[in-house]
């Protein structure tokens, strides 16, 4: 009998593991989004539309989950009002249920490390609103599951670039473009080594943790491949795969405090620019001892960033 896999959130990461999951024999993915659209994804996989901030609903869709993943969150300087009610709604919804649940996180919980490798057990100093947003929706994560609440598992990647990935240090401005002829666009010392992971390889990891009883009741960091490579080499990889000369247009400082006052993704990116400013390097040693080194290498996630990016 196949088990039963919900997906909250159809962007990116949704995809990511929703991609992981097909590979998979005897299981069935459900997808859910507020639209019911279904731009990207396979006619086999089922789309229903879904209001994750009622928890009711989320107790209904969820109610026959073997695993569920939370990929969902609210526009980036919606995050202080929307991310919270979001994440207890599912969170409170999936309890009811008794099925894991796999969440997707990014960082910011560790705030300014001063160029320290972030490790899965440094503590949490969180920088900024966001950074204070996400530190709490994992407490309350953890908190859920040492009460018996709910099972947990969490995943915790770097900047993401890969397919679908537009809104990130390495999507759009940098991959469309080059592949427009422009120089890739980007900010901050682009010359110290800053981790990027891999969107499929996060979806990867996701897919893991909800297969395996060990992975619960903490956070992992999902593997990055060559995690201390800095964003010029990056940029100089994609050229590489693009077959062109590697142009670089790096924003000053002073323009880009200028610009993000006017500009909403940039002002939303000022609190976190400190991981523009230091190296930024993921350690997912833990992850791999436990589960393996699923990272893919960069040329080949550029690869197909590249193609899906031409698509």
């Amino acid at each position: 009998m196949a088990t039963q896999h919900i997906i909250f959130g159809t962007g990116p990461l949704g995809q990511s593991v929703m991609r992981a999951l097909r590979k998979r024999q005897d299981v069935q993915v459900t997808m859910v989004n507020r639209s019911g659209k279904r731009t990207g994804i396979p006619d086999d996989v089922q789309v229903i539309t879904g209001d994750a901030y009622d928890e009711a609903k989320v107790r209904d869709i969820t109610k026959d989950a073997d695993v569920v993943y939370q990929c969902a969150q609210p526009a980036y300087n919606k995050w202080a009002e929307q991310f919270p009610p979001l994440q207890t709604a599912i969170l409170n919804g999936v309890s009811a249920n008794h099925a894991k649940l796999v969440v997707g996180e990014n960082l910011y919980m560790y705030g300014d490390t001063n160029g320290q490798v972030i490790t899965v057990n440094l503590p949490y100093r969180p920088h900024g609103t966001k950074g204070t947003v996400r530190a709490t929706m994992t407490d309350e994560l953890l908190s859920a599951h040492q009460a018996g609440k709910v099972r947990v598992a969490i995943a915790r990647g770097s900047d993401f670039y890969g397919e679908g990935v537009r809104e990130s240090l390495m999507g759009e401005r940098v991959f469309e473009f080059m592949l427009e002829g422009k120089p890739a666009s980007v900010f901050g010392k682009i010359d110290l080594p800053h981790t990027q992971t891999y969107i499929s390889d996060f979806g990867e990891a996701m897919a893991i943790l909800g297969e395996r009883d060990e992975a619960l009741g903490r956070a992992w960091h999902v593997p990055n491949a060559e995690p201390k490579i800095t964003m010029r080499q990056f940029i100089e990889r994609i050229a590489q795969a693009m077959g062109i000369e590697a142009r670089v247009s790096v924003m000053p400082k002073i323009m880009f405090e200028t610009i993000s006052l006017f500009h909403p993704m940039l002002r939303e990116f000022r609190e976190l620019r400190y991981e523009l400013e230091k190296p930024y390097v993921v350690d997912s040693s833990e992850f791999i001892a436990r589960f393996g080194d699923i990272s893919t290498p960069i040329d080949e996630g550029i690869r197909n960033t590249v193609a899906w990016y031409r698509d």
